[in-house]
């Protein structure tokens, strides 16, 4: 399916599934605004892919500064002068600790990136949005709206379940001016997200639970891949989901069925 003349946000955009998503979308002629916080790796990223004959932009900022965010989207829309998707894909997993060992800090910074992220990549993408329609994709997770095993996330799931609200939210805000919002929530996933995890003690609180065939029934255990994910994202943002918004999906391989 060819999406050629539209133009895609992407945030989160230069590694794992934002990266894979983004790659998806300009082969399908989409003109992409590949936004990360490392200026290194967000060129790293659009280099390879200028080197491919892709239309994509870098842009850096960190999701959670208004300004910053603000900025962003100008300098995208200055250069192709329109916006039809976005994909709100940045975020961290944390801190994972018990509950009295997580500091205000710790919670703050969880929040701030995830859920304020989330809203500051919408607030300012909307009005370009609304002048044609689009579709809005989220990056929440498993956790926090159909799996709550994993002990000690609890800023990160609570950051994700604000997510699936906030997009049921603007999906009927704005369905009159045809912008569709949408939400997947994977499981594992092979990425670099697990490098911005710190553990502490969760032994003293996780229940013990042992999956001898793997915690993933679809693959025995082999967590999914990006480009898997990007499928998805892909299929949001294209037609063939034209009557499909406020809904929030899992790739998961059954992950979250098992491990609720």
């Amino acid at each position: 399916m060819e999406m050629t003349g539209k133009v895609a946000f992407v945030t989160g955009g230069s590694s794992g599934i934002g990266q894979a998503a983004v790659r998806r979308l300009a082969q399908a002629g989409v003109k992409v605004g590949v936004l990360g916080i490392s200026e290194d790796s967000v060129y790293s990223a659009t280099e390879d892919l200028h080197r491919a004959g892709y239309e994509v932009l870098p842009l850096v900022a960190d999701v959670s500064s208004a300004m910053q965010m603000q900025q962003a989207v100008q300098k995208l829309v200055e250069k192709w002068g329109r916006l039809d998707i976005v994909f709100a894909n940045a975020g961290i997993n944390g801190v994972w600790a018990p509950i009295e060992e997580i500091t205000a800090e710790d919670w703050d910074k969880t929040l701030e990136i995830n859920l304020r992220g989330t809203f500051l990549t919408v607030k300012y993408t909307v009005p370009h949005l609304k002048k044609q329609g689009g579709s809005i994709v989220i990056t929440a997770s498993v956790n926090g709206t159909r799996m709550f095993s994993n002990t000690g996330a609890t800023a990160y799931a609570c950051s994700k379940a604000a997510q699936v609200a906030f997009a049921k939210m603007i999906a009927l805000e704005l369905a009159e001016n045809k912008v569709r919002v949408n939400v997947i929530c994977p499981g594992a996933i092979s990425t670099s997200i697990e490098d911005n995890t710190e553990r502490k003690d969760l032994d003293k609180v996780k229940e013990p639970v042992e999956y001898p065939e793997g915690q993933i029934p679809l693959t025995d255990g082999d967590p999914g891949k990006p480009e898997q994910v990007a499928e998805l994202v892909f299929f949001l943002a294209s037609d063939a989901a034209s009557h499909i918004t406020g809904t929030e999906m899992w790739i998961d391989g059954g992950q979250s069925l098992l491990q609720g």
